[in-house]
């Protein structure tokens, strides 16, 4: 939005960007920041509901500060050592009088002058005390922004089933991928070859799982379509495999079957992470 004027409530330390969005809002001297990606979550709506429900999160749990708070604060311009006190100078840099003053709301603010011709010496100090005064009718928390308030006292409105889990790295498609589909891949040895389509899926810790389909054996359609099953059922088993322990008697033949396609077809299955 145009400088001055705050963001939409629903954008609310919400800002776009080219990849997703990213969410930032500073409390107390401390900033809360995470980011969205479109890739992450499967498009720009799951990722704009992800990064409203994280910002709600922060907005709930990380209040503002009391408005007294922020306005005792002194101000790097101050002199006095008591912020909303400050003299006045006449000519010649004589204090001609001390003053109170404290905003409270948009049409009021509290001023109280103590003239030392007036006063005396106790001018400073009964300009001190004033100020204490006027203090004591500044009430509730900081506002930041309008939707704070609604954000803040609003039961959460994104039910949990509705946010989408975030991707692993290896069921995002990139850029280079020519299959349409994450962990999918063309290959072929060498230029007379007619290749093979390759599903191959990478899990942190176990290294990867890998099969071919060549087009020689089953056309270029039909050994595509079965890459593409094949991905699917990676991702199932990968997902069991997650919260199965390492040595389940369940995941071994997976691995197994899953290297010898790889080997029937010339491919040699990979420890180490694949470039996806």
């Amino acid at each position: 939005m145009p400088k001055g004027i705050p963001n939409p409530a629903a954008m609310y330390g919400i800002y776009p960007r080219a990849w997703g969005f990213e969410v930032s809002i500073v409390r107390n001297g401390t900033r809360y920041y995470k980011q969205f990606g479109r890739a992450s979550y499967g498009g720009e709506e799951q990722a704009l509901l992800q990064a409203q429900n994280w910002r709600d999160g922060v907005v709930r749990s990380v209040p503002p500060v009391p408005r007294r708070t922020r306005a005792e604060k002194l101000r790097i311009n101050n002199t006095t050592g008591v912020s909303g006190v400050f003299c006045q100078v006449a000519s010649g840099g004589r204090v001609r009088a001390w003053v109170a003053k404290t905003y409270i709301g948009q049409d009021e603010i509290l001023r109280t002058d103590f003239p030392v011709n007036l006063v005396g010496e106790a001018a400073q100090a009964l300009a001190i005390e004033e100020r204490e005064r006027q203090l004591e009718r500044m009430a509730g928390l900081a506002k930041l922004h309008p939707a704070e308030e609604t954000i803040r006292k609003s039961p959460p409105t994104t039910h949990s089933e509705l946010l989408a889990p975030k991707r692993s790295k290896s069921e995002i498609r990139r850029s280079t991928n020519s299959s349409g589909v994450s962990g999918v891949h063309f290959k072929a040895p060498n230029p007379g070859h007619p290749g093979y389509w390759l599903a191959i899926t990478y899990t942190a810790g176990k290294g990867s799982v890998s099969k071919a389909f060549s087009i020689k054996e089953h056309g270029p359609e039909k050994a595509k379509l079965l890459a593409i099953e094949e991905r699917e059922r990676q991702l199932e088993q990968k997902l069991m495999s997650n919260t199965a322990p390492a040595n389940d008697p369940l995941t071994i033949p997976f691995r197994q079957g899953a290297q010898q396609g790889a080997r029937q077809h010339g491919l040699a299955t990979a420890e180490a992470r694949p470039q996806q």
